[in-house]
C-alpha cells in the first residue's frame, strides 16, 4: 500500500543539515517549512499545521520543549519527532514529557527516518533502539531515579549544549573530523569545544573524558 504524502516542518539550527534533510526525505514527505530557532519555529508550525515536526532538541534560544509546549495545546494533531545528536537521558525524557511522540538520533538512515516520520504521524511512539528501554522504565516507574530528567550534575551543567554534544561524541570515539562533519562545523571549532570541555571538567585528555562520561552512564 502506498504511503500517504505527509507535511513536515524541519526545526534545526544548521542550515546545511536542513538542506540535506530536505533533499533526502523522498517523495512521501513534503517539507513545508524550516526554522533554526524557537522564535522562528513556533509561529511557522502554527501557520503550516504540519503532520510532523522534525525537531532538534538544542536550539540557540531554547530547548525542544520550548517549541513543543506552546504548539501542543493549540495544534494537538501536530506530531513531534525529535532528531538530535544527543541521546542523553535528560534530553530524551524532557522532550518526551513535553509531548514529543518519538526521539531518534542523527545517525539514523534516511530510509529509517522516513519510516519513523510515517509511524509518528500514525500515532506510534518511535525511538532509536538503545533509547527505548530507559524511556519505558522511566514512564512505568522502574527507573532507579524517579525523576531522571531533573537530575542535577553541576559539572555537566557547566557545559553549553554544544559542548555536551561534542563531549558525547568524543567519549564514543569519534575523531575531530568525524564530529565536525556530523555537526556541520569546522575541525578548528571542534578542537576549541573539546579544549573548553576539558578545562571546565578539569580533565587532561580524551581518555579521561571517556571515563568521566562512562561513570555518568552517558555512553
Amino acid at each position: 500500500m502506498a504511503l500517504p504524502l505527509l507535511k513536515v516542518v524541519i526545526v534545526d539550527d544548521h542550515a546545511i543539515f536542513r538542506a540535506g534533510l530536505h533533499a533526502g526525505l523522498g517523495p512521501t514527505v513534503q517539507v513545508v517549512g524550516e526554522a533554526g530557532t524557537v522564535e522562528e519555529a513556533v509561529p511557522l508550525i502554527r501557520a503550516q499545521d504540519p503532520d510532523v515536526v522534525l525537531l532538534d532538541v538544542h536550539l540557540p534560544d531554547g530547548g525542544g520543549d520550548a517549541v513543543i509546549a506552546p504548539v501542543h495545546a493549540e495544534r494537538p494533531g501536530v506530531r513531534f519527532l525529535a532528531l538530535s545528536v544527543s541521546d542523553a537521558p535528560e534530553d530524551v525524557l524532557a522532550t518526551i514529557r513535553s509531548g514529543a511522540r518519538g526521539y531518534v538520533t542523527k545517525s539514523i538512515t534516511p530510509e529509517e527516518l522516513v519510516a519513523a516520520i510515517h509511524r509518528v504521524a500514525n500515532g506510534d511512539a518511535v525511538f532509536s533502539p538503545w533509547l527505548a528501554g530507559f524511556v519505558l522504565d522511566a514512564f512505568t516507574g522502574r527507573s532507579a531515579s524517579p525523576e531522571p530528567a531533573a537530575r542535577i550534575d553541576p559539572e555537566l551543567d557547566s557545559l553549553t549544549a554544544r559542548e555536551q554534544e561534542v563531549l558525547l561524541l568524543i567519549a564514543r570515539g569519534y575523531t575531530y573530523k568525524d564530529i565536525a562533519a556530523r555537526l556541520h562545523l569546522s575541525v578548528k571549532t571542534i578542537e576549541t569545544h573539546v579544549s573548553n570541555v576539558l578545562r571546565k571538567l578539569q580533565l587532561t585528555n580524551r581518555n579521561e573524558l571517556t571515563r568521566w562520561a562512562a561513570q555518568r552512564r552517558m555512553i
